[in-house]
C-alpha cells in the first residue's frame, strides 16, 4: 500500500461507510470490511454525523472497540454539518461544530478524531468563526487536523486568511467529489491552493456511484445502491444521462482492450493525480473491497496513451490555467 503525506501518512486507499455502515449492510458485513481494508494497509476510515443518521459511526464504533487495534496504525474521520431536525443542530456556528464533535467521540468511542471535516459550507456563520473553532478543538486535543468537504477555492482561501491573520490551525485537507466525469474543482480550481496551502484532498466517488463500474450498462442490479428506496433520486439522475452512460459503454470497451476491469482502470485513473492524497472506496461486499484493493496492480496500464484516449472520450478535460 502506498502512503502519501498530508500532514499524517495517510493510505492512498481508504474505506469509507457512506451509505453502507449502518443501512445498506449488516455490522458482521462491516467487521468484515474493515478487517480486510486494514490487513491490506488501509489506515484511514472515514465517516459522517450524517452517515445513516449516527448509525454509521455506532457501527464503526463498537467495530474499531472490538478489534482493539493499536491506535496509532489507523486514522478515523468525521464530518459535522447536518447533525438533525433542530435549528442548532445543522452548519457550522461554534455550538453544533463542537457539541458534533463529542457526539462524533462517543458513537466512534475515541479519545479523539484524526481529521474533522466541514462537510459543507455554511453561508449563515461567518468563517472565521468555525476557523476558531476548529482551533479550539485541536488546542483541546479532541481532533488533530481539520478540513473542508466540498468547499470553494474561495472559501478554503478564506478560512487560511483567517488562520493566518490569527496565528490559528489551519484547514489541511478537502473532500471533493472526483471521478472521470467530476473533474473540474480537483483538476482546475485548487491548483493554487495545493502550492500555497499544501492542500491535500481525500476524494469521494471515484467511481461515480457505480457508474464507472459498469454495472449499469444493461439494466440496474437488484443489490446495487441505486436499487435502494433512499437513493432514487440517484438512479433517476445517473439512468437519465443517456450520454454518460453512452461515454461508459466506449470506457467499458478500452477496459477490455487493456485487460483490466472497468473499476480498476476508474480508480487508476483517480490514483495517478498527484494531488490526490487519498481514493476512498465504498464497498458492499467483502470481495468487491478486494478488487478494489488490487486495482494498483493495473496501474502500469495507464500509459500516457491510454489517458489521452480516456480524455478523448470523455471530452471534459478542465483548461489549466499556469499560475
Amino acid at each position: 500500500m502506498k502512503y502519501t503525506y498530508s500532514i499524517q501518512k495517510v493510505s492512498a486507499l481508504s474505506l469509507g461507510s457512506w451509505v453502507t455502515f449502518g443501512d445498506q449492510i449488516s455490522d458482521d458485513v462491516a467487521e468484515a470490511l474493515m478487517i480486510k481494508a486494514y490487513e491490506n494497509g488501509v489506515n484511514f476510515f472515514d465517516n459522517a454525523e450524517i452517515y445513516a443518521n449516527g448509525k454509521s459511526e455506532i457501527v464503526m464504533g463498537k467495530i474499531l472497540k472490538k478489534l482493539a487495534w493499536d491506535r496509532i496504525t489507523y486514522l478515523v474521520s468525521s464530518k459535522v454539518y447536518w447533525g438533525g431536525a433542530w435549528p442548532n443542530q445543522k452548519g457550522l456556528m461554534r455550538k453544533h461544530v463542537v457539541e458534533a464533535c463529542h457526539g462524533a467521540l462517543r458513537r466512534l468511542q475515541v479519545e479523539y478524531i484524526d481529521l474533522f471535516y466541514c462537510h459543507r459550507p455554511d453561508l449563515h456563520t461567518p468563517i472565521e468563526e468555525t476557523v476558531w473553532t476548529m482551533h479550539n478543538l485541536v488546542q483541546s486535543g479532541k481532533i488533530l487536523y481539520w478540513g473542508t468537504s466540498e468547499w470553494t477555492a474561495q472559501q478554503i482561501t478564506e478560512a487560511h486568511y483567517w488562520a493566518e491573520r490569527h496565528s490559528l490551525v489551519a484547514p489541511i485537507v478537502e473532500q471533493p467529489q472526483y471521478n472521470m466525469f467530476e473533474r473540474s474543482k480537483v483538476e482546475q480550481d485548487f491548483l493554487p491552493l495545493y502550492k500555497t496551502f499544501g492542500l491535500g484532498t481525500t476524494i469521494w466517488s471515484p467511481l461515480a456511484s457505480g457508474v464507472l463500474t459498469g454495472k449499469y450498462l444493461d439494466k440496474l442490479p437488484d443489490d446495487s445502491r441505486m436499487g435502494m428506496k433512499n437513493m432514487g433520486w440517484l438512479k433517476d439522475r445517473v439512468m437519465a444521462d443517456t450520454a454518460k452512460l453512452d461515454k461508459v459503454k466506449e470506457l467499458h470497451k478500452l477496459s477490455q482492450e487493456l485487460g483490466i476491469s472497468m473499476v480498476s482502470m476508474a480508480l487508476c485513473w483517480c490514483l495517478r493525480n498527484p494531488n490526490v492524497t487519498s481514493v476512498i472506496l465504498g464497498a458492499s461486499k467483502v470481495v468487491q473491497l478486494e478488487e478494489n484493493l488490487r486495482c494498483t496492480d493495473s496501474m502500469p496500464k495507464l500509459t500516457p496513451d491510454v489517458i489521452t484516449r480516456i480524455d478523448e472520450i470523455l471530452q471534459n478535460k478542465p483548461v489549466i490555467v499556469e499560475y
